[in-house]
């Protein structure tokens, strides 16, 4: 036994209480903006995971055996270890962090100043995606305050109202005979449409359908590609409205969306060593780049990241440029959002089993190889949920453990280390992860990832490429019964293990330090199954179209009467007025700046206070231009875990 802890249950959890309540104190004085506070509370961090996996390794590993108990072990170990693995990359990771703003303002006065600006092609990918959710993306980058500008619409469906509806605001549209090789085969359409040597432009913004820049996004971008080492620049994603976990948890003011730290605390960490990579939408990149290397590459179903990837070969850079610059469409859905991260998984999979990827030979660094195989263990990790929530129903009804260890030693190296990486993950990300849902936000995809993993040993080419579905009716509530009946099963299973336990007659009068592990670990695995499966019970949202929070001053006319209001919400569909009282009778508008007089059905009140607005073309358009022109703030950019944890237990036991 190279580690041991007094036989004091009491103590031992006396010291991981002060360990935790140390760490919380630390949090709150430390400086997450200074290095030398990163590298204190980071170095401490990985201390405490490094002697809970020491003696892991040392002292609980029984004789590798080929018994069930033997095997599962072993098993949960290196998954384990895994995960762990990848926390102390991300802390390494997260020692340093760029801010390239100061950069992007003197890049943005020395353009205005002298007047020369790169010209910009915009390719705007659309697959399926219905008018009422492409139009945001076109008018908006259709508007954007920038001289040299061109809007290509890149229809991959070949849809005639797509084609009549550019021609009716002004922009081009594109499209091709067939979908070969995806997005990325629309992209090399579009750049091949336009490649013309007298009328190509410089640079080319690219974006998906559901994604509106604001209108300055040009101007905050283009400077950076002064540096001619810059392939790339990459802002990141936002959104303006709630994800599935936000929403159906009701925590969309509280808790963040599950990219928010990998957006706002790991790229620009990455970029800091130059690691930072393309994600898709929301990205400028050059074209002789491109031109260079034979357009956009699409041997994975991740072409964004090949993208960065394959500039890193030549020695180009992508820049992050971490200002909130665009919004987009969150998934909206459980199936979607499960799309998303099983695709993200399966082409991160695919880039390192490529010939020339960063796992064989290519032309890459050791840091950009070693960032490679840092977001792989993101993904193998995802196992380790699994087995977290079954361990304890395994041991009560098999009788066998997943450590096999000293449950008091267990308690001083592993619950300390617990919370001291809580403690981290919050101050490092500025509130942006939570106890308990970041949990079940890793939950919810753990299996789909887990059947994706499985799935690449066996075929790891060959699947085809799956947009993620938006827009639509959502107006009522949807259950997706294949996640819900899995974290069904595993909330009942692990109830049943309790209740057998504790409440059967043949239960033992008093329990052993091992039994009560368990009924504390089967508590826990309880509660995330079943947070996970309200996730799954996917609430109604409103209307169509998201509301999005505005404070816009405005003239209501009722009638003859004419009053100032204040409009607080609004879409091209409804308005949210703040202070109306009387309604009083007679014809009704309402007047903004820069849209004009619209017709509001103040008959049409609901509970949220929302009316029903009748914008005619052109100012349905205008009202557009104002909710975008600066991106929205319309869901939490930090979480707050007392809230977050009130709101919970009112979903819970309210509804």
């Amino acid at each position: 036994m190279f580690f041991n802890a007094d036989n004091d249950a009491a103590g031992v959890l006396l010291f991981d209480v002060g360990i935790g309540l140390m760490f919380i104190a630390f949090a709150k004085l430390a400086d997450r903006t200074r290095l030398l506070d990163r590298l204190l509370f980071g170095g401490m961090t990985m201390l405490s995971l490094v002697l809970y996996l020491s003696w892991r390794w040392l002292d609980t590993l029984p004789d590798l055996e080929l018994t069930g108990a033997s095997l599962w072990q072993h098993g949960y170990f290196t998954f384990e270890a895994i995960s762990i693995v990848y926390a102390l990359g991300s802390i390494i990771i997260l020692f340093r962090s760029s801010d390239w703003t100061n950069e992007a303002d003197l890049r943005q006065g020395q353009m205005q100043m002298t007047g020369i600006y790169p010209s910009v092609d915009v390719f705007i990918c659309t697959y399926n995606e219905p008018i009422n959710i492409l139009e945001k993306s076109v008018i908006s980058a259709n508007a954007m305050d920038y001289p040299k500008l061109r809007v290509f619409v890149c229809d991959d469906t070949r849809r005639p109202e797509i084609r009549e509806y550019c021609s009716r605001v002004g922009v081009n549209y594109l499209t091709r005979p067939d979908n070969q090789h995806a997005k990325a085969g629309n992209l090399n359409n579009a750049l091949q449409a336009t490649n013309e040597p007298n009328d190509r432009s410089d640079l080319i913004m690219v974006l998906d359908a559901d994604f509106a820049p604001q209108e300055n996004f040009l101007m905050r971008v283009v400077g950076l590609f002064g540096d001619e080492s810059v392939g790339l620049v990459q802002t990141p994603q936002f959104y303006f409205n709630s994800d599935p976990i936000q929403h159906n948890l009701g925590v969309r003011s509280c808790f963040v969306d599950d990219q928010r730290v990998f957006f706002d605390t790991f790229q620009p960490a990455k970029d800091a060593v130059g690691c930072a990579f393309c994600v898709g939408t929301s990205f400028v990149v050059r074209r002789s780049a491109l031109n260079e290397m034979g357009g956009f590459p699409h041997e994975a179903l991740s072409e964004d990241m090949l993208l960065t990837y394959r500039l890193m070969e030549r020695g180009y850079i992508t820049r992050w440029l971490n200002e909130k610059l665009s919004v987009g469409l969150s998934a909206e859905g459980i199936p979607e959002y499960i799309t998303q991260r099983t695709r993200w998984c399966l082409g991160t999979i695919q880039i390192g089993l490529l010939r020339d990827g960063p796992l064989w030979l290519g032309n890459f660094t050791l840091t950009q190889r070693l960032h490679y195989v840092h977001g792989l263990l993101c993904w193998l990790s995802k196992p380790f949920i699994l087995c977290m929530l079954f361990a304890p129903s395994i041991y009560w009804l098999f009788d066998v453990t997943a450590i096999q260890a000293d449950e008091i030693v267990f308690m001083k190296y592993g619950i300390s280390a617990l919370f001291v990486f809580w403690s981290y993950s919050s101050w490092i990300s500025a509130g942006r992860t939570l106890p308990l849902f970041t949990e079940v936000t890793h939950a919810i995809t753990a299996l789909p990832i887990t059947i994706a993993l499985w799935q690449a040993v066996r075929q790891p080419f060959g699947r085809p490429f799956k947009v993620t579905e938006k827009g639509g009716d959502r107006s009522t509530i949807r259950i997706h019964a294949p996640t819900a009946i899995f974290f069904g099963l595993v909330t009942l299973l692990s109830a049943i293990s309790v209740a057998t336990t504790v409440f059967v007659w043949s239960s033992p009068t008093e329990f052993s330090q091992r039994d009560c592990l368990n009924l504390v670990w089967s508590a826990f695995s309880m509660l995330i199954a079943f947070v996970s499966l309200l996730v799954c019970i996917e609430l109604p949202r409103f209307g169509q179209e998201e509301l999005i929070k505005v404070a816009v001053p405005a003239t209501l006319r009722l009638g003859d009467v004419v009053r100032q209001v204040e409009i607080e919400a609004m879409s091209t569909e409804h308005v949210v007025i703040s202070n109306l009282d009387a309604l009083g009778s007679g014809d009704k508008a309402l007047h903004l700046a820069g849209v004009g007089w619209i017709k509001i059905d103040l008959n049409g009140e609901n509970s949220r206070n929302a009316f029903r607005i009748s914008p005619g073309f052109e100012q349905h358009n205008a009202i557009l231009r104002t909710l975008f022109r600066q991106a929205p703030n319309n869901v939490a950019s930090t979480g707050t875990l007392g809230q977050s944890m009130l709101t919970l237990c009112k979903r819970a036991f309210i509804g």
